[in-house]
């Protein structure tokens, strides 16, 4: 009854997990993401209190180390969702 919001995102999302889809662009464009994230830290650097950005950096981070994208599993280039897969 309340998985009706899953479907609707996976519908949208085209089938797979939004996970999986940002792993394969970041396979796909690495030198385009490395670029972006140089650049986004730019910006913080030069707009914003460095003890700002120092946390903000530290959360991202932890949150890249940790993080679910890469977390233990095999790049499998154009993976599927098991869960909620329709078929």
């Amino acid at each position: 009854m309340t998985d009706w919001y899953k479907k609707l995102i996976w519908s949208w999302a085209g089938g797979r997990p939004l996970t999986y889809q940002l792993r394969d662009l970041w396979h796909k464009a690495e030198i385009v993401w490395i670029l972006g994230l140089v650049a986004v830290g730019v910006v913080l650097g030069h707009n914003f209190d460095w003890g700002w950005v120092l946390g903000l950096m530290g959360v991202f981070t932890l949150g890249f180390i940790f993080g679910h994208l890469f977390w233990g599993r095999e790049y499998i280039a154009g993976q599927r969702g098991s869960a909620m897969a329709p078929d």
